[in-house]
């Protein structure tokens, strides 16, 4: 629910504030006074392409700030827009994309101007009308629909693809073969690479490892080595043991350090034990790193990527010798989705066709309320070739529309008027089983084209609707405007030679001569107690 809107320079608003009922709010003003850019206000709050046209003359940037609720939960909307072109957007203190702000606000708000009402032309959202007046069982029956619809065309596309892998030439399924025999002929193993490039330098340095490791050995336990000078000192410290600790300790470092030499020199015997040094076992390393570089030249640059090439290879031919066992595979799963999408289709299209049929009558029974003059409408029900059906369904209904009792249906879209489909899209509007609580309605020329008794009508629906949600309309209707729980009077006035567009809030007295000034133009006593009437019965008397 939109509670608070500020707009500063936007089109020709200066600066406004305005507060909104959670019933009806009113917007009536004169024809040019700016009452259309409220909506463009409200537009650029939910995440609507902004236009840097909007901006007021002189300003360097516009402004939309809000204050909206849904449920209990507050949030609070910042939008800028530069004469750069440069948009800014901010939800609940932080920094947001327009794109988030059309995700998480614009969910909020369903806007009905003349262009809405156009695309009530389309048996698309049509078809999306009747889904939200059939509610949950319908719904549910779409989801399962849509899932069947994408599970089938996966399967389709894992067919083609598997189609298209397997409808190779003869001379890629050769470069396979050839690929597979050079790669196998040196039979490369994973990690044999760099093991013999870890392995070389040992190799090749045998002889002087040896002799090093050696020397080492000697030095620790030959004559005169480590470990006897360490056994000579420890038993010197020995013999004066007990007089002094500081000796004490001495000693014991000195018999940790003779297990540590010890230890190495086992450890240096074992290492030059295992290093020899092997001409013939370093020309056989050298030659078969010489057989892995090859192939990582031809298939590399790096071993990893001979070892892919490998396996591409052999799946390439492996799925061509079994591309009929495995095209039947897939066929199989392609006939199996059919058949789930083709009942899951069945299942969908009994309850719209019932559900078409009780939207119809109601629709019906709602053009009588509204003045219609015995206008009518139907669902005509097309169904849809298997190859052709859509996302959404197996069969189109489109709205057909009959202006009175005479005369034949025909698609709304060559029947009827602009006036007309804005009281169909109304009609639709208010007889929806399930209305969600939390989406403001924005009504901007609802009445374009009525007057008399269908604007008294129009009225009756517009206050029913706001009796269930939020409604915001801009009219130039005083039947409508009189069922309104605020009402907000917009003016254009000239300051310094520019034209601004003021709004200001009528109460009382002030809202008596506004219904009047809309129901004549002027402020006579005939005027005014017509507007008291209208406004003492709720704008439907």
């Amino acid at each position: 629910m939109l509670d608070e809107l500020h707009v500063r320079n936007y089109a020709l608003v200066s600066d406004a504030y305005l507060q909104f009922s959670s019933g009806c709010t009113v917007l009536t003003g004169e024809t040019g006074a700016g009452k259309t850019a409220l909506v463009g206000a409200i537009k650029a709050l939910i995440g609507e392409r902004g236009d840097v046209g909007a901006i007021r003359d002189g300003a360097s940037e516009l402004l939309v700030e809000g204050r909206l609720f849904d449920d209990v939960q507050e949030h609070i909307v910042t939008r800028r827009l530069s004469k750069e072109g440069r948009s800014r957007c901010t939800l609940d203190d932080g920094m947001a994309t327009v794109g988030a702000l059309s995700e998480r606000i614009g969910i909020y708000f369903d806007l009905h101007g003349q262009h809405e009402h156009q695309s009530l032309l389309s048996p698309s959202v049509q078809l999306r009308y009747l889904d939200r007046f059939a509610g949950k069982v319908a719904l549910d029956a779409l989801t399962t629909y849509q899932a069947c619809w994408d599970k089938y065309q996966e399967a389709n596309a894992a067919l083609a693809k598997l189609k298209q892998a397997t409808a190779v030439s003869e001379t890629e399924l050769e470069q396979a073969r050839f690929t597979i025999k050079e790669i196998n002929a040196v039979g490369p193993i994973e990690g044999e690479y760099e093991d013999l490039q870890r392995q070389l330098p040992i190799l090749r340095s045998g002889e002087n490892l040896s002799l090093a490791s050696q020397t080492a050995l000697e030095a620790l336990r030959g004559d005169g080595g480590v470990l006897e000078s360490l056994h000579i000192a420890g038993s010197a410290l020995a013999k004066e043991g007990g007089i002094d600790g500081r000796l004490d300790e001495m000693k014991l470092q000195l018999e940790s350090l003779a297990i540590t030499a010890d230890d190495l020199a086992a450890t240096l015997r074992a290492y030059r034990d295992s290093v020899e040094f092997d001409p013939q076992l370093l020309d056989e390393s050298l030659s078969r790193l010489g057989e892995l570089e090859g192939l990582r030249k031809r298939f590399g640059p790096r071993m990893e990527d001979v070892f892919s090439t490998l396996n591409s290879a052999t799946d390439r031919l492996e799925m061509t010798e079994n591309a009929g066992e495995l095209v039947k595979s897939c066929e199989a799963d392609v006939l199996a989705c059919e058949s789930e999408l083709r009942e899951a289709a069945a299942k969908l299209e009994n309850i719209r066709h019932d559900m078409a049929e009780e939207l119809a009558s109601e629709l019906n029974a709602a053009f009588d309320d509204l003045a219609m003059g015995g206008a009518t409408v139907t669902f005509l029900e097309t169904s849809l070739t298997f190859e052709s059906w859509t996302r959404l369904t197996s069969v189109i209904y489109e709205l057909q529309y009959k202006p009175g009792k005479s005369g034949v249906f025909r698609p709304l879209a060559k029947i009827a008027s602009g006036g007309e489909l804005s009281r169909v899209m109304l009609a639709l509007k208010t007889i929806q089983k399930e209305p969600d609580k939390q989406v403001t309605l924005v009504f901007d020329e609802v009445d374009a084209g009525i007057g008399g008794t269908t604007a008294t009508a129009v009225a009756k629906y517009i206050r029913r609707l706001a009796d269930r949600q939020q409604v915001i309309v801009i009219t130039h209707l005083a039947q409508i405007a009189a069922v309104a729980d605020r009402h907000y009077v917009v003016e254009k006035q000239l300051e310094e030679g520019l034209a601004v567009t003021t709004i200001c809030e009528v109460e009382g007295e002030d809202r008596t001569k506004e219904i009047a000034r809309m129901l004549s133009g002027s402020l006579d006593k005939v005027a005014l107690d017509h507007a008291k009437q209208l406004l003492d019965g709720g704008g439907t008397s």
